[in-house]
């Protein structure tokens, strides 16, 4: 209940409070975030390619059966 008076009153106050810059914080935001070693980000470009690889196989094989069986039909 406060907190909607204390803002109705920056807003009838005009831009009395100090607000942080967009920057600032964004500094401090990323300050926060855990980043990955080097070993983790190799580990997971390898297991990304191996995935599409097997998944482009996937679907090529898929294709050649289906030619096949759609050939034994025709």
């Amino acid at each position: 209940m406060a907190k909607k008076e204390e803002t109705k009153k920056n807003k009838k106050n005009g831009n009395k409070v100090k607000k942080e810059s967009y920057f600032v914080s964004l500094k401090n935001e990323l300050s926060k975030v855990k980043w990955p070693s080097k070993q983790e980000i190799f580990k997971y470009t390898v297991s990304t390619v191996v995935f599409v690889a097997a998944l482009v196989l996937f679907f090529i094989l898929l294709s050649v059966l289906m030619s096949a069986i759609k050939g034994a039909f025709n």
